[in-house]
Order: C-alpha cells, then sequence, then structure tokens
C-alpha cells in the first residue's frame, strides 16, 4: 500500500503586515540576532623609502649573525690550506717550472688595491687610445685603502704605513687630475669649441 503522502504546512513567521502593522499571530519570540563578522583591520605596509630604511651603521648587533666560535674558525682555516696547497700542487705539477706565488702580506693588499685603481683610472691605456675611465669604481678602491688606513692606524710598521701614504696620496692625485680633465673635456664639447691635444679621457661608469 503506497505511504499516505503528507500536506506540507508552511508557517508564516513575519512579525508585520504588508501595512506595517504587527501580526497578531507572529511568533513572539526574538529573532536571532545575526552576526556580521567586521572585515579585519588592514594591515599597514610601509613602503620602501630611502629616508625611512635604516642605514648599516644603525643596524641593531642583534640583526648581525652569531659570530663563529674560535674553534669553527680554526677548522676552516685548516681545511681551506689543505684545499689551497692540494689545488697548487695540482696547478704546478701541470705546469713545470711554474714560480711559486708570492705569499700574501699587508703590501701586496695595498698593491693590489692600488693598481685596481689605477685602471680603474684609465692608467691601463695604450698609447694613442682614449683612456677609459671607471670614475665610481676608483672612488671606491681610493676610500677601501682610507679605511684600511683608518682601521689599522697604531698597528703598521714604518715601512708598511709609508707605503699605504703614498699610494693613498698619488691615487687621490690622480683622482683629481681625471676628474677635472674630464670636467674640461665636458666644457670644451657643451662650448662646441674643438678639444687641443689627445683626445680626452671617457666615463665609462
Amino acid at each position: 500500500m503506497p505511504e499516505q503522502s503528507k500536506p506540507f504546512v508552511v508557517t508564516d513567521r513575519r512579525k508585520f503586515t504588508l501595512d506595517g502593522d504587527p501580526r497578531p499571530d507572529a511568533d513572539p519570540s526574538p529573532e536571532k540576532e545575526k552576526r556580521v563578522e567586521l572585515p579585519a583591520e588592514p594591515t599597514v605596509v610601509a613602503e620602501s623609502h630611502p629616508a625611512a630604511t635604516p642605514s648599516p651603521e644603525a643596524a641593531s648587533e642583534n640583526d648581525l649573525p652569531p659570530a663563529p666560535t674560535t674553534e669553527q674558525n680554526e677548522q676552516a682555516r685548516v681545511a681551506y690550506e689543505m684545499t689551497a696547497d692540494r689545488l697548487e700542487t695540482a696547478i704546478r705539477s701541470a705546469n713545470p717550472g711554474m714560480d711559486h706565488p708570492p705569499a700574501m702580506n699587508f703590501e701586496q693588499l695595498v698593491q693590489s688595491v692600488y693598481l685596481t685603481a689605477i685602471m680603474q683610472l684609465g692608467g691601463a691605456t695604450h698609447e694613442g687610445q682614449q683612456p677609459q675611465v671607471d670614475i665610481m669604481g676608483a672612488r671606491q678602491s681610493v676610500d677601501m685603502l682610507g679605511v684600511i688606513a683608518e682601521k689599522t692606524k697604531g698597528n703598521l710598521s714604518a715601512e708598511e704605513s709609508r707605503l699605504l701614504d703614498s699610494a693613498l696620496f698619488e691615487l687621490r692625485m690622480a683622482f683629481l687630475e681625471i676628474t677635472q680633465a674630464l670636467a674640461r673635456s665636458a666644457a670644451a664639447k657643451a662650448s662646441g669649441a674643438p678639444r687641443p691635444g689627445p683626445v680626452g679621457p671617457s666615463i665609462v661608469r
């Protein structure tokens, strides 16, 4: 026997009529309050700005990685020297008669930075060619020697101090000479006047 279908019961839960009057048969139970989820307060992301970016000098010591221990430093030094020795042995065996590279010391350091700055100032230019000058790179090299001089003050021998002072003096004078030559070249180009003599230096950066 088929199951008898049950009639649908519709319950009007409206509290007011179409005219806005209260309905006498309305459910007196208070309507549940609907919870409205407010959007989360927006997070303010500060834009990167040079003025707002802390300088390296202002960085806290907590921002720096932990320093290696004495044991870690010693292990790294021994491993480095052993690897470097094996590499040098392999290179020398492949190139019989090859001279030993000079041992690195303070003089080698100063000379390396000095020669780099000279090349950046166009010192390696062949005769008759236009010097190519990396003026900003040269400035960094000169400033690097200045930092070395400041940090090693009082710890150098008389010979080391004389070498460093001479290198700094020569590089600073060469830098001034090149910048003045560049200024004269730019002024002559702007005025349209022919530049007498050899071709002046040009900036590569």
